[in-house]
């Protein structure tokens, strides 16, 4: 049954206010109140109808950018219809708005561009955020990015922007966010992308990036703005360069609820996938796991692991023994020259390697498998191919059944194609990709590829911890986002190969990892709502897509 709301725009405005149009479903009762009548076709429609329509026209589109383009054209005229589109054909538009497709559109944002969206942050208008803020609505989430490490893409300037509007879209969808109360954020300080500074359509900041303490005065800025505004707000950042994912995470972690989903969410994602192909953690402890690519992603899910093996009664110690680490110089350790401090965590002594074999100053890839009797490949390095059959093969000899996980995005940076991991392994792999891949056939048994999509698990986290009021995001509750994926892995699906949940699951996984979240920041102390408060928000989702009757307010 439609809920009644009451609502003050009317006329042009109301068909125009993407969060209130209705387009053909507005009642003839509704046009002659608000006066709209006239303006529409005589025909009142339901929204399923306005959904085939829109399917319809989605389908006659050729390629994932001309799709992707139409999908936003109607999120701009009408949110309801857009979500509830999606919601029905969930499987094959969540590769349209997400990834991969929405990697071609961050690269073509200033030439696709059609409506504003969302907060921009200049070096123009940082000092001014405290007014400018102000004439935004309340707003419960933000996901937030200064586009310098987009996907495997790198630095995309004004266009990253849209990867924040994608989280979102899964965040309303999913968790049940309302779409008015969440706000896409660009900190537009420049970019050292030389062909977007040549393209004469760029829309953002034609000047190199703002770096060091002048980039960190402006997100202060930002934060303290933010805070006064929107003082308990979730904000979640999103595709910062590697270095700065890690400093921005530890500087403001305590001054606003934030997590970063390329380190937190990335790791929340790959420790679900690991616990389920192993047996849900009962084999975890005896893998040893190499981790290809040292960036907030591959970092984030070696803290992760670690985290887990944690959980699963191992020492901190002897979790980082069974952790190797590598970057574009090889296995990371502790007496490199210049080494970052956010890889430090993970570097292994030289005096560890005595009995190692290898030819030049760093172990490779090949070496540190064959060294360290690696089990499980994770596959965060954006080097498309990277594991080539001498790789797999090498894996083989230390298990029976390998893990390799290829996670890098978009599609052509996938570290290792199903179908030749399957094919190398005898079909003896458990194999998961970050991009949506099609089921193999092997030897007359299909194998289905498990998606490792970060939306299984952050929607819930931004939910648990809105339903929570948490003060703070813990290590401990992104632990129990990985326990309560893992755990929504089907014997049957795991029987089929995939090590995550069919995308068709996703309303139900986020369910479940909100409320595990929840229940960990209620048991660690971080909450701030009673238990009673907690649950109300859980029982329902805030909103959902469909139309409500409208009333005129006249006051």
């Amino acid at each position: 049954m439609q809920h009644t709301i009451k609502v003050k725009t009317r006329g042009r405005a109301l068909l125009e206010d993407p969060y209130l149009n209705k387009g053909t479903a507005f009642s003839l009762e509704e046009r002659r109140a608000f006066g709209i009548e006239g303006r529409l076709p005589q025909r009142v429609e339901t929204l399923d109808e306005q959904i085939a329509r829109s399917y319809e026209q989605f389908s006659k589109f050729t390629t994932p950018l001309s799709k992707y383009i139409f999908l936003r054209g109607l999120q701009d005229y009408s949110r309801t219809e857009f979500y509830a589109l999606i919601q029905a054909h969930i499987e094959e538009m969540l590769p349209i708005v997400y990834t991969p497709t929405v990697g071609q559109a961050i690269e073509e944002f200033s030439h696709i561009y059609r409506a504003p969206r969302g907060l921009v942050v200049t070096e123009d208008n940082y000092k001014n955020l405290d007014n400018i803020l102000s004439a935004f609505s309340d707003t419960d989430l933000a996901v937030v990015t200064d586009a310098e490490g987009i996907l495997g893409i790198g630095d995309q300037g004004f266009g990253g922007i849209a990867i924040c509007m994608g989280k979102l879209s899964l965040y309303s969808l999913t968790a049940g966010i309302n779409p008015v109360r969440s706000l896409p954020v660009i900190l537009d300080f420049g970019t050292d992308n030389k062909k977007l500074l040549e393209d004469p359509f760029y829309l953002g900041v034609r000047k190199p990036r703002v770096r060091g303490a002048k980039y960190f005065e402006m997100v202060d800025a930002f934060i303290d703005a933010w805070r006064k505004r929107f003082p308990n707000a979730l904000l979640q950042w999103e595709d910062l360069s590697k270095s700065t994912a890690f400093d921005a995470l530890a500087r403001y972690r305590e001054k606003v609820p934030s997590f970063n989903d390329d380190i937190q969410g990335t790791g929340a994602m790959a420790l679900a996938g690991l616990l389920a192909a192993t047996e849900q953690g009962k084999t975890l402890k005896e893998q040893v796991f190499l981790v290809s690519g040292a960036g907030a992603g591959g970092i984030g899910v070696a803290q992760q692991v670690r985290n887990g093996l944690v959980r699963l009664g191992m020492s901190a110690a002897e979790a980082h023994k069974r952790i190797f680490v590598l970057d574009s110089r090889g296995l990371i350790l502790d007496d490199r020259e210049g080494l970052e401090d956010y890889k430090k965590e993970f570097a292994h002594r030289r005096s560890d390697l005595a009995q190692w074999e290898f030819a030049s100053k760093n172990p490779n890839l090949l070496e540190t498998i064959f060294n360290a009797k690696v089990t499980v490949l994770l596959g965060l390095s954006g080097q498309g191919a990277s594991f080539d059959q001498k790789i797999i093969e090498a894996v083989l000899k230390n298990t029976k059944k390998p893990i390799v996980f290829a996670l890098s995005n978009p599609t052509n940076l996938t570290e290792i194609m199903p179908e030749d991991a399957i094919a190398w392994t005898d079909g003896q792999v458990w194999m998961a990709t970050g991009s949506p891949f099609p089921a193999v056939t092997w030897k007359g048994k299909q194998h289905i590829i498990g998606q490792g999509n970060n939306t299984f698990v952050f929607p819930g986290i931004g939910w648990g911890v809105a339903a929570s009021g948490a003060r703070t995001v813990e290590a401990e509750m992104m632990t129990d986002a990985s326990f309560a994926l893992a755990s929504q892995v089907t014997p049957e699906r795991l029987a089929s190969g995939a090590v995550f949940p069919p995308i068709a699951d996703l309303m139900k996984v986020t369910d479940h990892v909100a409320r595990a979240v929840a229940e960990s920041a209620m048991r660690i102390g971080v909450a701030t709502v009673s238990r009673e408060q907690m649950d109300k928000r859980l029982s329902q989702r805030d909103w959902t897509p469909e139309y409500a009757n409208y009333e005129w307010d006249a006051s």
